[in-house]
């Protein structure tokens, strides 16, 4: 059976640029970075959560033929694809010192229903929600 999610994939344009963005602007640690032949196995993540490592993927072959290629790459550049939800103890503290390192927000920290939300892009183009979740109560209404 499944016990729990240990890597997930975002499709950058470029991994070096992509490393030093992932390692020095959002403070991830580097986790891997091997070559398998021509394909390159680059894993960064968030310090203190050691069992997930986020891959640095570049589009292309084994695992696409040259217009899928191009289809992705194009997607990403235009900020088509989210990345997902990194979560925050306090997102605008974090906006601020992500916003100083040169990180490029879409949004800025706005309360939403769920806790406070800011939204980034990644420099290939990926965006991500920075969120930071307020306590659940079922009798709040959030209309």
């Amino acid at each position: 059976m499944i016990t729990g999610l240990s890597h997930s994939s975002v499709y950058v344009l470029d991994q070096d640029s992509a490393k030093a963005f992932y390692t020095e602007k959002l403070g991830f640690e580097l986790r891997q970075d091997l070559r398998l032949g021509d394909f390159r196995w680059l894993t960064v993540g968030p310090p203190g959560q050691p069992g997930l490592d986020f891959i640095l993927m570049k589009p292309g072959p084994p695992q696409h033929d040259a217009e899928t290629e191009k289809q992705i790459r194009e997607l990403v550049a235009k900020g088509a694809l989210g990345g997902g939800v990194w979560q925050t103890r306090d997102c605008r503290e974090a906006h601020a010192e992500l916003s100083a390192r040169g990180v490029t927000f879409l949004q800025e920290p706005a309360e939403r229903p769920y806790g406070v939300e800011a939204v980034f892009r990644d420099d290939s183009g990926n965006w991500f929600s920075l969120t930071q979740r307020h306590e659940f109560d079922p009798g709040k209404d959030w209309a």
